[in-house]
């Protein structure tokens, strides 16, 4: 599932492409038909992202909000665009560039006061200017869950995936199996800090790096258009800094990984 640098990075791409002018908006496989027609022909006045919720704002004050999941994808076009291919949710065509919407979890109108409703159920986003990382660690150092689960509760903290989960557990050495109670306040900080960092760099280069130089020696076969991780999808491989095989389990129907020896439990 994309995590919130991919809809951050969603969002950029769509106000910069659409933001300020008139848009047509239509569903060719229907499914969003009626919905399509209330803001179709409408200034498409801002495109932002909430965590994993990319928010399409109209002069109307009607907002589409899009919930990629896990099979969602946008696929962008100039203009004049081809017929559809697919079942495409939602067609988006701006004066040069057009977008098909496929697959999505949710693509549906959204009022002012369903965004509010929305945004106070999740967490404090890192790529929203304004975030109080305190909103997040109320929840955490009064929850005996593990904090591999609480970094990807939604309410907790919007927009952080498995990936970015494993990574920053390594990164401060915090095994994903620790409850909540036992973080102080001086690590949450730190984790913020980093986090805010590591999303911030992947909407600006669209991947995520998050293996520091000095512990990035390659390891091949190594296919360049992925990223790199210390401990994501490597069980077994030994781990990048102290050789130790990199474990996996599974924790709230998620795929987890870490080292035993750097994240000592």
């Amino acid at each position: 599932m994309p995590e919130g640098h991919t809809l951050h990075r969603l969002a950029r791409a769509h106000q910069n492409a659409f933001g300020g002018d008139v848009v047509r908006v239509w569903s060719p496989q229907g499914k969003f038909a009626a919905g399509a027609a209330r803001v179709d022909g409408q200034v498409l006045v801002k495109a932002e992202a909430w965590g994993k919720h990319l928010l399409h704002r109209y002069e109307s004050g009607l907002i589409v909000h899009v919930h990629l999941g896990l099979y969602g994808a946008f696929t962008e076009s100039a203009v004049p665009m081809g017929e559809p291919v697919g079942q495409v949710r939602m067609r988006m065509v701006g004066a040069a560039n057009g977008t098909d919407l496929r697959g999505p979890t949710a693509c549906e109108l959204y009022t002012d006061a369903e965004v509010t409703a929305l945004t106070e159920r999740l967490g404090p986003d890192p790529l929203r200017r304004g975030a109080d990382p305190d909103r997040a660690w109320q929840r955490i150092h009064r929850s005996r869950r593990p904090i591999g689960a609480l970094l990807m509760d939604q309410r907790v903290l919007a927009g952080v995936g498995n990936v970015y989960r494993a990574e920053l557990l390594f990164r401060h050495g915090i095994s994903p199996h620790r409850p909540g109670t036992s973080l102080s306040a001086e690590e949450w900080q730190a984790m913020w800090t980093d986090l805010v960092a590591l999303m911030k760099v992947g909407v600006r280069v669209g991947k995520m790096v998050v293996v520091r130089p000095e512990h990035d020696h390659g390891e091949p076969p190594y296919a360049p258009d992925r990223p790199r991780t210390y401990v994501y999808r490597r069980q077994g491989a030994p781990c990048r800094v102290c050789g130790t095989p990199v474990l996996h389990a599974v924790m709230d129907a998620r795929n987890l990984f870490w080292c035993p020896t750097c994240q000592p439990g």
